[in-house]
């Protein structure tokens, strides 16, 4: 399945909107922790293992999303949006959501 951030792709007709498909991941706090205690990669300011954790929900929420859309008819989803946001008390979980317009394309 084609999955774009621009609203149309070049060489092919939108024939049908479906409409808006969502996919959501939700981390929390306590793994959070674990990968910091554990953190031996940190160099530059940058930990590999934190960013390999924020890929795999942003996959997880992308695939989500996929599924939904192909469930419904769709083989492209166009215009979309990823989201990152704490939530929780205090902001101990972290939710990431991919959202965009389910299509079928010619």
């Amino acid at each position: 399945m084609l999955v774009t951030t621009t609203p149309n792709v070049e060489g092919k007709k939108i024939v049908k909107y479906i409409g808006l498909v969502s996919g959501e991941t939700i981390i929390g706090a306590n793994f959070f922790r674990d990968i910091f205690a554990g953190i031996r990669d940190f160099v530059g300011g940058r930990s590999s293992s934190y960013e390999k954790v924020l890929r795999e929900a942003k996959d997880t929420a992308v695939f989500e999303m996929q599924q939904y859309a192909s469930s419904l008819g769709a083989n492209a989803v166009v215009g979309v949006d990823l989201d990152y946001e704490t939530v929780g008390s205090g902001g101990s979980m972290l939710m990431v959501t991919a959202s965009g317009t389910a299509v079928v394309l010619e």
